[in-house]
């Protein structure tokens, strides 16, 4: 037999070796899918029968989110700072930095990652529109987020424009940046950034959400938690929650899960099982 035929063959062993190895990994998530839309249905029942209503197409999860850890990344803080006011004089005060441009205004950035900036008048204006606008500073700024939401005071002329710090699509809950706009005039930018993301050597890998919901109503209906007492919930997404650690800003990213219900919406610690409410 030629050499150009035993090649061919091989070849063609290769191509049918790797289409039964796809085959079987296509195979294992078509399973592994119809057991975790499986258990959703079944915690959802087990929800209902608790007084509960979950629509099982209204859970959202990101993947094998992990615990992480963060830190204050000053490169960050000139970026958002430079997007906004252009030029500046910076003032380093220890866990508090100042950015200054008399034209155009100030910024200030806290160790923990929580800034305000403060605008004059007509420096940034929506004239394109207010989301066009902040997804456009959002760029410049080098800020991953998701959910952007606009809200608009018809009596006040004041637009909020919200979204929510992200980290490779999954949500930061607790992250939140607002841009507020009042007449044409973006006035105030603030909220917390988040940075300096890597993994965290002890950290754990989110669970399931069956355990996350069955958790939120055992709370409920054994603990007797009234504040989070609810009817119906609307939504449930995995995620982040932050929290600072350290006197410099360094901080940990901890899976968390958000159930937004008819009585609000609430963090669930992934570790701990404590629920909160948001904001």
């Amino acid at each position: 037999m030629s050499g150009s035929k035993i090649r061919n063959i091989a070849i063609a062993v290769l191509l049918l070796i790797n289409a039964l190895f796809l085959a079987v990994i296509i195979y294992d998530a078509a399973v592994q899918s119809r057991l975790e839309r499986e258990t959703i249905e079944n915690v959802s029942a087990i929800m209902k029968a608790g007084g509960i209503q979950v629509d099982p197409d209204s859970i959202r999860a990101a993947g094998a989110l992990r615990t992480m850890r963060t830190a204050r990344v000053i490169e960050i803080e000139e970026a958002i700072a430079r997007t906004l006011l252009g030029d500046t004089v910076i003032t380093d005060q220890g866990v508090i930095y100042l950015y200054e441009n008399p034209e155009r205004g100030i910024a200030e950035f806290y160790s923990a990652g929580d800034f305000e900036v403060r605008l004059n008048a007509g420096v940034i204006t929506n004239e394109n529109g207010s989301a066009a606008v902040v997804r456009s500073l959002l760029r410049e700024m080098r800020l991953e987020t998701t959910q952007l939401t606009a809200e608009f005071n018809q009596e006040s002329g004041i637009e909020v424009v919200s979204v929510v710090a992200a980290y490779r699509g999954a949500s930061i809950f607790n992250g939140l940046i607002e841009f507020v706009f009042v007449g044409e005039s973006l006035l105030t930018v603030g909220g917390r950034y988040v940075a300096g993301i890597e993994p965290a050597e002890d950290g754990i890998e989110i669970s399931q959400v069956s355990s996350a919901l069955l958790g939120f109503l055992s709370a409920v209906r054994d603990e007797g938690r009234e504040d989070i007492a609810s009817a119906e919930i609307f939504g449930v997404e995995s995620g982040f929650r932050h929290r600072v650690v350290g006197a410099f800003g360094e901080g940990v990213l901890d899976p968390a899960w958000l159930i937004t219900t008819d009585n609000g919406a609430f963090l669930i610690d992934d570790a701990t099982g404590e629920i909160w409410p948001l904001g």
